[in-house]
């Protein structure tokens, strides 16, 4: 697309965020979800992401994170956008970096039925089975 960003800021989780270019850091694996009520998206009065990246820089770097958005239109109901990640040097286990981010973005997720709690350790599995594999 001609006006797609080349760029993403990315929030880390304890520290500042990141801005990456987006050919610099490829998509290395991912895993993500979606729930709406009714039966077309566009028309739903509550809708839910849940979203788990992890890009890699040729230098061997990774950045693991994931993002959770919640969009209500239900009188007295907030959306939310949870966000969190990991900065990790050449050779840091991506495998528990995933696990890490998926737990702490599920502590801070409101005990919500479909539109809370319980997808993100299905998506650690998920994108960390979508990882390269490790040949032996």
């Amino acid at each position: 697309m001609a006006n797609e960003s080349t760029h993403l800021t990315i929030t880390l989780t304890g520290r500042p965020p990141v801005k990456i270019k987006k050919t610099d850091w490829p998509a290395l694996a991912g895993a993500a979800d979606k729930e709406h009520d009714g039966q077309v998206e566009c028309q739903a009065n509550r809708a839910a992401t849940w979203k788990l990246t992890v890009r890699q820089h040729a230098d061997g770097r990774a950045i693991i994170y994931g993002v959770h958005t919640y969009d209500s239109h239900w009188q007295g109901e907030h959306g939310r956008d949870v966000r969190g990640g990991e900065l990790l040097d050449k050779g840091g286990d991506i495998a528990a970096a995933i696990r890490r981010v998926a737990d702490e973005l599920e502590a801070r997720l409101p005990d919500q039925g479909a539109y809370g709690q319980g997808v993100f350790p299905r998506l650690a599995h998920e994108c960390t089975a979508d990882l390269p594999a490790v040949e032996l």
